[in-house]
């Protein structure tokens, strides 16, 4: 099943790609294995996968030390401060930063493990009320104050859009973000690297990167439906 449902999205990202005139290797591909046994994870890891995504901080820490091979983990759901200490340097990238005074408790929890932690700012760029994310118009500043934190770095913006039927609907959040990141990578701010746009999962991730998506979250697109049960 993995690797039918792999080939399937990959397929997909090429068409998309072509779509718009984007090379393949500007879009990385995130296997969401949230609450998939580590048997599934070994399996995308056989056929090429480096990246997996989690939504809970007990997941990364259960499942880091079972996978066959190293992998890449990303922290993509939202992350309380009590619980950073436990993946700071267990995480290429948390996706899911959109306040304050969570970064600053990423930066003193880097500090304590000696290492640099990249993030993304998360954004509730459609202002949904069951959304987290900063709102648009607070990015910017957030940012600014953010960039003075010696041991996180800010890599770029993540969103989680709309669930929607026809995912055509959600091309404007998705634009939306991207000139929100074009226009923030264009103040050039010290301590800032704005190179990655987290957007897109299994129901639309062609639309986004159609409109500049360099990392998409894809789960039941390439594991099947979710088990809520575990």
């Amino acid at each position: 099943m993995v690797k039918e449902n792999l080939a399937y999205v990959e397929e997909q990202i090429q068409k998309a790609c072509d779509k718009v005139g984007r090379k393949r290797e500007e879009v990385t591909l995130i296997a969401v294995s949230k609450t998939k046994p580590v048997a599934l994870i070994d399996e995308a890891i056989d056929y090429g996968i480096q990246e997996f995504g989690e939504n809970k901080v007990q997941e990364i820490m259960d499942k880091f030390d079972t996978v066959k091979a190293p992998v890449h983990w990303h922290m993509i759901g939202h992350l309380q401060r009590n619980k950073v200490k436990y993946i700071v340097d267990k995480v290429c990238l948390i996706h899911s930063v959109d306040s304050y005074r969570l970064a600053e408790m990423i930066d003193q929890e880097a500090e304590k493990k000696g290492v640099i932690s990249n993030i993304l700012l998360e954004v509730n760029i459609a202002k949904e009320d069951t959304k987290f994310g900063a709102m648009e118009e607070d990015v910017p500043g957030l940012v600014e104050q953010i960039a003075k934190l010696p041991h996180v770095r800010i890599k770029g913006l993540m969103t989680i859009a709309p669930f929607v039927e026809n995912s055509e609907k959600n091309r404007v959040h998705f634009r939306n973000l991207r000139n929100l990141y074009v226009d923030i990578k264009n103040k050039n701010i010290d301590n800032v690297d704005m190179k990655i746009l987290s957007m897109g999962m299994t129901n639309d991730y062609e639309i986004a990167i159609e409109e500049g998506a360099t990392m998409i979250r894809v789960g039941t697109g390439i594991f099947g439906e979710r088990n809520y049960t575990i």
